[in-house]
C-alpha cells in the first residue's frame, strides 16, 4: 500500500510535497479547482521542481478548464521536468464546475477528451474536434526535448456511478474515490472490482486511491481530543456533498446519521422548489480542507486554527451552500436541513 497526500494548488504547495517526501509519502495529488485555488499546473511544475521521486498527479484534471491540446502538453511539459512521475488524474468535475454554476459534465465528452489528450501524449496524430470542424493534430517536434512523451504517463479516472467505473475499467490505469464511510468505501471497491471482470480486466491490475480526511493519533492519544477533532472534522462538510448528491446509501450508515440523511432526502424530494433555507453563520472547532490538513500533519504542528462555515447563495445558481474558509481558498459544501446537520455533527464530535 502507498501513502500519499492530496493539496490545494498554491505557489508554497512545493514546501509540503517536499516535506511529505522526506517523510515517505509516495504520492501528492492537486486540485483543479480554478476559482478557489492556484493553477494547478503552476502549482505542480514548482512541486516538481523541489522533489526527487513522489509521483505528482492532477487530483482530478476538469476537462472543461483548457481544451485537450493544452492539457496534452502541460501534461508533457511537467513530464519533461519530473519524467515518470506524473499521473493524468481526470473526471467530469463538480466543485470546480459548480464553482461556475455548472454541473459535472457527460461521460461520453470525457472519453473523447482522454482519447485525445493520451493519443497525443503517445505522440500519436489524432482528430481533434473543435469550433465546428476536426482537425488532425499532433505534437510537432517533441524531439526538440521542451515537452517529455517519451515516459508514460498513466490515466486514473475518479469515478462515483456505475456508468463511470465501467469507462474506468475500459481505458484506465486507476481508480480515484473518496472515502466517506467504511462500508460504503468497501461497497465501491466490490463494484469496482465487478466493473472490471464485467470488462475482462483483472480486478488487481487496476491502481486504487482513497481519498479520505482525518486524523494520525499519537501514542495514547484519544479520538476525541481537540487535536484529533479538529483534524478529522473538515470530513463532515465532505460528507455533506455524498448525502445530497446521493452517493452515499443511508443504509449503509450507523443509526445516528442513516434515518436523518432519509428524512432529508424524503424532504427534498417532496418540496424540492419550495424548500426555504435559514441564512446562518456557525464558528466549527475545525479547521480547513485538505490543504491545511496536510500541511499541519506533515509540518508535525499539534494545532490548527477554527475555520469558520458560513452559508451563502453561490453565484449564477442561488443554491444555498456551506461555505468553509480556509488557508487557501474557500471549499463550497452544499448546506443540509438541522436534523442532518445536527446528525452530523454529533456523529463527528462536534458540539
Amino acid at each position: 500500500m502507498d501513502f500519499g497526500i492530496a493539496l490545494a494548488p498554491g505557489v508554497d504547495a512545493w514546501k509540503v510535497v517536499r516535506r511529505a517526501e522526506q517523510l515517505g509519502f509516495t504520492h501528492a495529488w492537486f486540485y483543479d479547482t480554478q476559482m478557489l485555488c492556484a493553477d494547478v499546473f503552476v502549482a505542480m511544475a514548482l512541486a516538481a521542481a523541489h522533489s526527487a521521486k513522489i509521483v505528482l498527479g492532477t487530483g482530478v484534471l476538469v476537462p472543461s478548464n483548457r481544451i485537450a491540446p493544452v492539457a496534452a502538453n502541460a501534461l508533457a511539459s511537467l513530464n519533461r521536468l519530473a519524467p515518470g512521475r506524473i499521473v493524468f488524474g481526470v473526471s467530469t468535475g463538480f466543485t470546480a464546475r459548480n464553482t461556475m454554476g455548472l454541473g459535472p459534465m457527460k461521460l461520453g465528452e470525457l472519453r473523447e477528451y482522454v482519447r485525445v489528450v493520451q493519443a497525443l501524449l503517445r505522440g500519436e496524430t489524432v482528430e481533434w474536434a473543435s469550433e465546428g470542424a476536426r482537425r488532425k493534430i499532433r505534437f510537432l517536434n517533441p524531439e526538440a526535448g521542451l515537452v517529455d512523451i517519451a515516459h508514460p504517463i498513466p490515466l486514473h479516472l475518479s469515478a462515483f456511478a456505475p456508468k463511470a467505473r465501467a469507462l474506468t475499467a475500459e481505458i484506465a490505469d486507476g481508480w480515484m474515490n473518496f472515502v466517506t464511510v467504511l462500508p460504503t468505501a468497501l461497497h465501491e471497491v466490490e463494484e469496482m472490482a465487478a466493473a472490471c471482470r464485467a470488462a475482462g480486466r483483472a480486478p488487481e491490475r487496476l491502481y486504487k486511491t482513497g481519498f479520505t480526511l482525518g486524523c494520525v493519533l499519537r501514542e495514547g492519544e484519544d479520538a476525541a481530543s481537540p487535536r484529533a477533532r479538529a483534524q478529522a472534522g473538515p470530513l463532515v462538510p465532505v460528507m455533506f456533498h455524498a448525502f445530497l448528491e446521493r452517493t452515499v446509501d443511508p443504509e449503509r450508515l450507523g443509526p445516528e446519521l442513516g434515518p436523518a440523511v432519509q428524512a432529508f432526502r424524503a424532504g427534498t424530494a417532496a418540496n424540492a422548489r419550495g424548500m426555504k433555507f435559514r441564512n446562518r453563520s456557525r464558528n466549527f472547532p475545525s479547521t480547513c480542507f485538505a490543504t491545511s490538513i496536510t500541511s499541519w500533519c506533515v509540518s508535525g504542528c499539534c494545532e490548527m486554527p477554527a475555520a469558520r462555515f458560513v452559508m451563502h447563495e453561490t453565484p449564477h445558481t442561488g443554491r444555498p451552500m456551506w461555505a468553509a474558509t480556509i488557508t487557501s481558498g474557500t471549499v463550497l459544501m452544499p448546506t443540509a436541513s438541522a436534523p442532518i446537520d445536527r446528525a452530523i455533527r454529533t456523529s463527528a464530535g462536534v458540539s
